[in-house]
Order: C-alpha cells, then structure tokens, then sequence
C-alpha cells in the first residue's frame, strides 16, 4: 500500500495510507430519473504567455475532452459558469467562444445537453448607468449564445445588484430578458458566499421578501423559465422555495453541502441537480443517480455518503475559490497535465487543503488511478518543501 506524509490542519505532518477503491466506469448509457448537470471547469494553457493577472488562455483539447468526460458519466453541462472560472479569469469574450466549442462538441454526443451562462460581465458594474445598460448586455450575450444554438443560463449580474434600487427593478429586467429568449431558461441565484459583489440581490437582505420577487418574477414568465438554480448552501431555503415553484418549473440543487437530501427529495418533491462538485465527483454522481432511478437508496445513500466531507472541504469559505479544489481533482486523476489555472488562481488555497483533498478523494473512490494520484500529490509536496 502507497503510504505518503501528509500536512495537516494543525501544521503537523502526518503518514497516511491510501485505503480507496476506485469507482468503475459505468457500463453503458447511465438513466437517471433527475436532470443532473455539472457545472465544469476549465483547463488552463500552461505554455500561454499572457500574464496571469490578465486571465491566461485555455487549453481548449482537454477543456473538450474533460466535457466528454462528464457526458460519459450521464451528466449534462453547466457552461461558462462560476465553476469555469467567470468573473475570476474568463472574460465574456472567452466565455463565448467555450459556449460556441462546447456546443458544437456536444453535437457528437447523442443526447448530450448544454446550457450556457448568460450574464452582464462585459459591463463593468461601475459603468453601468442604468437598467437599460444592464439588459442591453444581458441582451448582447443572450442573442449571442442562441445564435450558437445554445441553451441559456440566466446568470446573476453583479451590474444590477450595484445599480438596482429595489424588486421593481428586478422584475423589469429579467422580464425584458426572459421576454427574448426562445426557449426555456434556468435562472440562477447566486448567494454572496460565491461573489460578495452580489449581497442583496432581488432587492434586499431578508430572505422571504427576495424570495417572494424571484417567486414573481418565474411566476409572471413562467413559459420562458425552465428551473432555477439556488446557491445559498441553505438546505431549508430550498426545500422552502422549491415547494412554492409553479409545477412546470425545476428546482436544481446549487447546495454543494446537503445535495444528497436535496436531490433524494422528500414527499413533498425533489431538487434536480446543477451542481459545481458534479464536476469533481462524476463518477460518485453517475452511480449514485443510477441507484436512485433503480429504487436503490440505500447504495445512493452510500455512494454519495463519503463525498459530502470532500465537497464541504472544496467549497469551504471562502468559499469563491473552490475552482482550486475541483480543478486540483482534475489534476490528480489525470484529466491535465499540469496543476495551473486562469488568473494564477492554484495559488489560492493552501498545501494542508490539498492534502485533505487527497485523502478524502481516496475515501471516496474518486482516485480513479491511485498511483498517479499518489504521485501527482508528491509533487505538489515537492514544491512546498514537503518530504513524502
């Protein structure tokens, strides 16, 4: 058994013993009976010469080839999100050309789908002078998005949030928005623990009067909306919301920290999932979802069970640099060649993390070459001065 010295929370260095068994590749074409989508990172270009703190460039091949990845595993894609690193290294422009890739790779995947995130961050929120400045760049990038044949993302803007004064507000540009799109789209609420530049969005801090405008708002364009992805990492909030939703409307889960429960559901419903943690637990995700559609809670229960801790570790505050830790696993299982990523962001989070990360995904099944694992996180080691 591989045995390595690992930092710890304490600043002590301790041995542990890999113990994991890989999980197995699904066999077949997983069925789920939850829209399960994971929300998906980038690779890094580690040749760019383009300056860190400008952003850096993808590694387009094996950006595609990780989507592949997920498709394999039954999930379909969150595009150009918050876990792809937007707002923190991708720009809109980027953004868009990932969207038009991704679509076009998805193409090749029979009943792969993508939705892709719309949002306003060619707008610098200090620019922003109006709520007509805010849907004219919703607009610009929602029009470019379906041009592409895209699904859309509704994704919180951090202009209105600046320059709203109220619900009114809220309501008159999503409704201008949603007016546009041709088909359904997913909504996103996106909690300030994931970008501070969003603290009372639709129009306030108390949490039933926000939800009560959002609630109106599906409500008043409920056949543009297909769901809403909440991401206040409050399990209550959901369930709370969710039983409020009009029918035809999903709820998909945004909790990295109780989605097990929450996509389990209760006798009054279930959340569908869009999750960031998809994204590093695939494998746990694809089996688990497959024993659910199976009547099998029980193995759903246990497949999802050890993955909790690992994702309450990756998503723990602060929590908008839990890119690092997803894109970390990316990297122990072989999915890129190199630990790096946009904006120099590797750099934020540190080595006692990692190694939590490690030792977690071993428990998790979610090494799925163990010894490569063991090898990549040496190296890390290395770097920190850290004898394994």
């Amino acid at each position: 058994m591989t045995t390595l010295r690992l930092p710890t929370e304490t600043g002590t260095i301790e041995p542990y013993t890999l113990q994991g068994e890989a999980l197995p590749p699904p066999h077949g074409k997983p069925v789920f009976n939850r829209v399960a989508m994971a929300a998906a990172h980038v690779v890094s270009d580690p040749l760019s010469a383009i300056e860190p703190s400008a952003g850096g460039a993808v590694d387009w091949e094996r950006t595609l080839a990780y989507r592949d990845h997920l498709f394999g595993h039954g999930l379909a894609v969150a595009e150009a999100m918050d876990t792809a690193q937007r707002g923190m290294g991708l720009d809109w422009p980027t953004a868009l050309e990932l969207i038009r890739r991704s679509v076009e790779n998805a193409r090749h995947h029979k009943g792969a789908l993508v939705f892709s995130g719309c949002g306003t961050d060619q707008l610098d929120p200090a620019d922003a002078s109006s709520l007509d400045d805010v849907i004219g760049a919703y607009l610009t990038q929602m029009d470019a998005i379906q041009a592409v044949g895209g699904r859309v993302i509704l994704m919180a803007s951090r202009a209105l949030a600046r320059i709203a004064s109220g619900p009114d507000d809220y309501a008159r540009v999503y409704g201008k928005v949603l007016a546009h799109a041709e088909e359904p789209v997913i909504l996103h609420w996106l909690g300030e623990m994931f970008d501070p530049a969003l603290a009372g969005y639709w129009g306030g801090d108390d949490f039933d009067r926000t939800m009560a405008t959002c609630l109106a708002v599906i409500s008043d364009n409920v056949a543009k909306v297909d769901g809403i992805k909440v991401s206040l990492l409050d399990a209550e909030k959901e369930i709370v919301m969710r039983r409020r939703l009009p029918e035809a409307v999903r709820m998909y889960s945004g909790d990295d920290f109780a989605y097990p429960t929450l996509i389990k559901g209760d006798a009054h419903g279930h959340s569908d999932a869009l999750l960031g943690i998809f994204d590093a637990i695939a494998p746990a995700a694809c089996h688990a979802l497959a024993a659910l559609a199976k009547g099998d809670s029980d193995a759903y229960d246990r497949i999802f069970a050890p993955t909790v801790p690992l994702s309450r570790l990756i998503f723990r505050s602060p929590t908008r640099f839990y890119k690092t830790g997803v894109v970390f696993m990316a990297w122990l299982n072989g999915h890129q060649d190199h630990f790096t990523m946009l904006g120099g962001q590797q750099a934020m989070r540190p080595l006692p993390y990692f190694a939590g990360i490690f030792r977690l995904a071993d428990q998790a099944g979610l090494l799925r070459d163990p010894g490569l694992a063991a090898r990549r996180m040496r190296q890390l080691l290395d770097l920190h001065g850290v004898e394994a």
